[in-house]
C-alpha cells in the first residue's frame, strides 16, 4: 500500500502542476468568465453545441457573448481541477485507514482536503463575482498552496533526510523560510497584477514607458462595487504602478535569494542541500529571463504562461530547500 499511495502522491503532485498550469492559460487567454455560472457553463455539464443548447443560452443569458472557445478553456480547467479534489480526498482517506502508524500523513492531507475545499468556493467566487481582483489572486495563492502541500507530501515520502543534518547551514533554516516570505509576496503581487490586468501597461525596460508618476497607494487600492471586473476597471496609472511594483519587489526578491543562497552553500557541508541552493538560482535566473522576454515581445501567451509555471517551481525548489533544511534523522 505504501508504494501504491508513493505513486498516487506523485500523480497528484503532477496533476498540481497541470491544474496551475491550466489555471494560468485561462485567465492569460482572458476565458475567466468563458462559462458565467458554476459548476457548469451556461446550464450545462458540459460546453453547449447543439441548437436547443444555444437557443437555451440566448434565452437566458441574454447580455452574455457565447464564445465556445472560451468556454471550454474554463470548463477543461475545471474538469482537471475537480480530478484533483478527487486525488486529494483518496490521498486523505487512504492516510485516515492507516491512522495508527505514527508516519502516516492524515494531518497533511487532511490540510490539503480544506484547502482544496476552499480553493473550490474561491473558483466560484471567481465566476459569481465576475473576476474580482482579490478574489482571482487569493485562487492563484491557493492553487499555488495545494502544490506545494503535495510536493512537501511527496518529499515526506520519499526523501530520505541527511544523517544528523547538516551542521553547517541548519542555522539559516529561518533566513530560508524568510527568503520563501520574501517570494510568496513576489507571487502574490504577480497575482494582483494578472487580477487587474496590469500587464500591458508597463512595455518598458527597465522602467515603464508612460509618463505617469508611481503611485503606491494606487497599487492596494480594491475596485469594489463594479458589475464586472473583466479586462479591468483600475485607471491606467494604478495599473502602471502595479506592474512596476512587481517588478521592484522582483529586484528585491532576486537579491534576497542569491544572499541566501551564496550563504547557505558556503556553509554547507551537504552535498544534497549545495543541490538545492544552485537548483533555486537557476531556477531564479530562469524566472528572471522568462519575466525581461514577457515585456519585451510584448507579452505573448505563450512566454506568459511559461513565466506563470516558472514562479511555481521556484517556489518548488524553495520549499525542497527548506524541508532539507529542517529534516534530519
Amino acid at each position: 500500500m505504501y508504494k501504491n499511495y508513493k505513486y498516487l502522491v506523485l500523480i497528484t503532485c503532477f496533476m498540481s502542476v497541470l491544474v496551475v498550469g491550466l489555471g494560468a492559460y485561462t485567465r492569460l487567454s482572458d476565458a475567466g468568465l468563458g462559462c458565467p455560472d458554476w459548476p457548469g457553463c451556461y446550464g450545462f455539464l458540459t460546453v453547449p453545441k447543439h441548437e436547443t443548447a444555444l437557443l437555451h443560452v440566448e434565452q437566458n443569458y441574454p447580455d452574455m457573448m457565447f464564445e465556445a472557445a472560451k468556454a471550454w478553456k474554463e470548463m477543461i480547467h475545471r474538469y482537471f481541477a475537480g480530478a484533483l479534489g478527487l486525488f486529494i480526498l483518496a490521498l486523505f482517506a487512504l492516510a485516515w485507514l492507516k491512522r495508527q502508524y505514527p508516519t502516516t500523513p492524515v494531518k497533511l492531507t487532511l490540510l490539503l482536503l480544506l484547502l482544496v475545499v476552499f480553493q473550490a468556493a474561491l473558483g466560484m467566487w471567481t465566476v459569481t463575482m465576475n473576476l474580482q481582483p482579490l478574489v482571482v489572486m487569493g485562487h492563484l495563492l491557493g492553487g499555488f498552496s495545494i502544490l506545494s502541500l503535495v510536493f512537501l507530501l511527496y518529499l515526506r515520502l520519499t526523501t530520505k533526510p541527511i544523517v544528523g543534518g547538516d551542521a553547517g547551514a541548519r542555522p539559516y533554516y529561518r533566513l530560508a523560510l524568510i527568503g520563501l516570505v520574501v517570494l510568496i509576496l513576489q507571487i502574490a503581487l504577480g497575482g494582483w497584477l494578472a487580477a487587474n490586468y496590469a500587464a500591458p501597461h508597463c512595455n518598458g525596460l527597465p522602467l515603464c514607458s508612460y509618463a505617469q508618476p508611481f503611485s503606491l497607494k494606487s497599487v492596494f487600492q480594491l475596485p469594489l462595487e463594479h458589475s464586472t471586473y473583466e479586462y479591468g476597471v483600475l485607471s491606467q496609472q494604478a495599473r502602471m504602478s502595479i506592474h512596476l511594483l512587481h517588478r521592484i519587489w522582483a529586484l528585491v526578491t532576486c537579491v534576497v535569494l542569491a544572499l541566501i543562497m551564496w550563504r547557505i552553500y558556503s556553509h554547507s557541508y551537504s552535498r544534497k542541500i549545495k543541490h538545492c541552493t544552485v537548483t533555486v538560482l537557476i531556477a531564479l535566473l530562469c524566472q528572471i529571463c522568462l519575466g525581461l522576454a514577457v515585456v519585451h515581445w510584448h507579452f505573448p501567451l505563450s512566454v506568459a504562461l511559461a513565466h506563470n509555471l516558472m514562479a511555481a517551481m521556484l517556489l518548488l525548489t524553495m520549499v525542497r530547500l527548506c524541508f532539507h533544511l529542517k529534516a534530519r534523522t
